[in-house]
């Protein structure tokens, strides 16, 4: 059996679950294009879950997600605000100024979040046509640093962009990592004051095999046309549906966060023992971003993969390690016991 390792959890297989439910939708034939019966199932739990009112569209990736559902709110004189640290910025290979035809405006941050004070110095030439107009705030929620925004950010966050006619998206790669670290059981309740616009809800990162949502807090008709020229309506989007299908039941999508945040948590603890390693972010979804010697570092590597964030000095890396829905206990343990026995 391959190990289970600390990279990423795209590396993660499929929840049992998800499995059986592909299975499921295999058998037999099924109108395509989203228009069986598994699709609109999965779009009234969405509504159950985030209110009546949202529109729903499946893509397969989360850089089509985030794209997409930016170029749905916004026109070609636009530019969005986000994060240097961003997924949007940092690692779509240019994708939201060639399909989105978005200008990026980005705002540097040590913790992966961002403020309404960074925002509003991106704030200028308003109305001047000789300049790019603001019009989208993203947001990573959690962030590629495994923080979370509080409710009193992200609602800051919102006002400031409703009252200076933005909109708000947010990368939810991750959200139900944030969401489980938050409390956020309901999401219609975290949800249904309007805070935000557009929300790529992450699959791929918590249990399924591929796909993405975007939920739309209010009807967006056209996005089905963009979807479209954007190359990721599915002709056989049971397979997507189906996945969520599963996630969805029994809140699956939350228990399946709940633990890989408590596995990173876990592992953060396990780290705080040894003297020569230093946890840099806090630990609030299912990432651990820490400082390690090169010596530590290169005899972990021998057995296992994870990615180093940036060098510190000649002696020592930061680096992010990444837990999973199937992240087990021992897992750790077996990791931890590498570090001290090739530490100590």
């Amino acid at each position: 059996m391959a190990i289970r390792g600390f990279a990423s959890d795209n590396n993660s297989g499929m929840h049992p679950k998800v499995l059986e439910a592909i299975i499921s939708a295999n058998r037999g034939h099924r109108i395509g294009y989203g228009n069986d019966e598994i699709t609109a199932n999965v779009r009234q739990e969405f509504k159950k879950l985030f209110g009546a009112e949202v529109d729903v569209y499946l893509v397969f990736t989360g850089t089509a997600a985030n794209v997409l559902g930016l170029a749905a709110l916004t026109k070609p004189y636009n530019a969005v605000i986000c994060a240097a640290t961003s997924h949007l910025h940092a690692d779509e290979c240019g994708a939201p100024e060639r399909f989105g035809n978005l200008k990026l405006l980005t705002l540097p941050t040590t913790d992966g979040k961002i403020t309404v004070e960074q925002i509003k110095t991106q704030m200028r030439g308003i109305g001047d046509e000789h300049h790019i107009q603001p019009k989208a705030i993203s947001i990573t929620q959690a962030t590629e640093y495994g923080t979370v925004y509080s409710v009193d950010e992200l609602a800051a966050i919102s006002s400031y962009a409703h009252q200076n006619d933005l909109v708000v998206h947010v990368d939810g790669a991750r959200i139900a990592n944030a969401a489980a670290h938050l409390g956020w059981e309901n999401l219609r309740l975290a949800f249904q004051a309007g805070c935000v616009d557009v929300l790529s809800f992450g699959g791929t990162k918590n249990g399924i095999m591929g796909g993405e949502a975007v939920v739309f807090f209010g009807k967006q008709p056209d996005f089905k046309f963009i979807r479209k020229q954007g190359m990721q309506l599915a002709s056989k989007m049971r397979f997507i549906s189906a996945q969520f299908q599963a996630l969805l039941s029994d809140n699956l999508w939350l228990e399946n966060a709940k633990h890989s945040n408590k596995m990173a948590t876990l592992l953060a603890e396990g780290l705080t023992e040894f003297s020569s390693v230093q946890i840099t972010q806090k630990v609030e979804a299912n990432a651990v971003f820490c400082v390690m010697p090169n010596d530590l570092i290169r005899r972990l590597e021998e057995e296992y993969f994870f990615y180093t964030w940036r060098e510190i000095d000649a002696t020592k890396k930061e680096v992010r390690l990444m837990t999973s829905f199937d992240t087990e206990e021992s897992d750790i343990k077996q990791f931890l016991k590498l570090g001290r026995d090739s530490w100590n």
